[in-house]
């Protein structure tokens, strides 16, 4: 292991044919133990044990020689993920960095724009926001003392994504009439609850039509959805988990913001030796940055190192991607194979609790790797007893002590659901046992078990 600059195996073993998903996929490659189902893969992602092993053999590397890899071999591996992952998004390298998630991305967005001083800014998002994404809007709008406002565009699911963009509109004209003016747009790839793909290069180019600054925020979006079209997209800022659905370790985001725009990020979060100063002041203090020199551009030499941290999963991204490729058979057959299972899995859920999947009749709410299945629960009567909070965590330490599953199981617009996602580790008996497990908690919640039960409080 002292030899830092050997070149790491990228895949365990080859096949001449790509291997079947499923149980057999997941015994042999996966990390699960063997009593327990993932049927939530879109909260936090998972690792094949390949992955894992070249993500300690990067540590060890940082161990064996601390200051010749992170100064100079860690930045060199950096580059080929940035360049493995910037092919798959169809942009130039220069254009990429990696940040530890989605959330970071879209902080580092909305912390380094500058708002007019006129205070007429706003920004919109949509009812779906993720709750850190929101919150981090309120945030800003708080810090910035009315200099910046925002607004929240309504969405009632199920609808077609014309609707959507309709409403993304009206909203726009609403605020120039109202004398002000959309800075920017905050939306998604796939949102989060309910999990369905949003209309986002159609967004992206009506921001464009007006003069609006887009942050698409894809932190379901890499590895699940087809992304290779990015370039042509062409959104301001995006940002997308790779320890989601890209098989990389947690945390490891890709955020792209092309050179037209590398000159509004001035600063990364936190802010590091990278960042330079307009104007210094406090004297003739030096700010000396201890790193090598590398010759590249602001942008991404502020993202090449910001403290110290383990970065060990943006080293594995190159290698993620090949082992898809190697292993799995490559994007679009998982792209494909997966949105499928999410179908028809959601069909056989919906098919057993009797209700039905969220979805559009042009079938776009589902082209991802997430369903979303109602559940047969009286929403109105829990929400009237104000014991939602309870039903909640019964519903959850239910699924995870007695069946060793987890659900995202969530209220929207009025009616309780469950979102599931697939993965190349599951098939479509896996998405028949959940059903049957929802079906068996939900009977239970409607006998009213969880006013006397003893799970684990899931709420805090």
């Amino acid at each position: 292991m002292g030899d830092t600059t050997s070149e790491l195996p990228t895949c365990g073993r080859t096949r001449s044919e790509p291997v079947k998903f499923g149980r057999a996929l997941r015994d042999s490659e996966f990390l699960f133990d063997p009593s327990y189902r993932n049927l939530n893969h879109g909260s936090f992602g998972t690792i094949p044990s390949h992955i894992r092993n070249l993500m300690r053999q990067y540590q060890d590397q940082a161990e064996a020689k601390p200051d010749p890899f992170i100064r100079y071999t860690y930045p060199q591996l950096l580059d080929e993920s940035r360049a493995a992952v910037a092919k798959l998004l169809g942009v130039p390298t220069e254009t990429c960095v990696f940040v530890s998630n989605a959330t970071m991305g879209v902080n580092t967005v909305l912390r380094n724009i500058v708002w007019n001083k006129d205070g007429k800014d706003e920004i919109l998002f949509f009812e779906t926001i993720y709750g850190g994404c929101a919150k981090t809007v309120d945030y800003v709008v708080e810090y910035n003392r009315g200099l910046v406002h925002s607004r929240c565009v309504p969405i009632l699911y199920p609808c077609p994504d014309g609707d959507i963009v309709e409403n993304f509109e009206k909203a726009v004209q609403e605020v120039e009439k109202e004398g002000r003016r959309v800075r920017l747009a905050l939306f998604d790839v796939v949102s989060s609850n309910p999990g369905v793909r949003f209309p986002f290069e159609a967004i992206t180019a009506s921001c464009k039509r007006h003069g609006i600054l887009s942050l698409v925020d894809g932190a379901q979006g890499i590895g699940m959805v087809k992304l290779n079209h990015l370039g042509e997209v062409d959104p301001d800022f995006f940002v997308s988990n790779c320890h989601k659905w890209l098989h990389v370790p947690r945390g490891c985001a890709v955020f792209y913001v092309p050179l037209r725009n590398q000159g509004l990020i001035r600063s990364t979060v936190p802010t590091s030796h990278g960042f330079e100063a307009a104007e210094l002041q406090g004297g003739n203090l030096r700010r000396v940055n201890p790193l090598p020199p590398n010759g590249k551009g602001y942008f991404v030499n502020g993202f090449q190192f910001v403290g110290t941290v383990d970065n060990a999963p943006y080293l594995c991204v190159k290698d993620a991607i090949k082992w898809r490729e190697e292993v799995l058979g490559g994007e679009v057959r998982i792209r494909d194979e997966l949105i499928k299972m999410a179908r028809e899995g959601g069909r056989l859920v919906a098919e057993a609790l009797g209700t039905e999947v969220l979805d559009n009749k042009e079938g776009t709410m589902s082209a991802c790797a997430m369903t979303n299945v109602a559940l047969p629960l009286p929403a109105e009567d829990i929400e009237a007893s104000g014991e939602e909070p309870a039903v909640h965590s019964y519903v959850l330490g239910t699924l995870m002590e007695e069946y060793q599953t987890f659900v995202a199981v969530f209220v929207f617009q009025g009616r309780w659901w469950a979102r599931l996602s697939a993965q190349v580790y599951l098939d479509l008996q896996d998405f028949k046992w959940v059903g049957g497990v929802l079906k068996d908690v939900c009977d239970r919640v409607v006998r009213g078990e969880y006013k006397k039960s003893k799970v684990p409080d899931t709420s805090v």
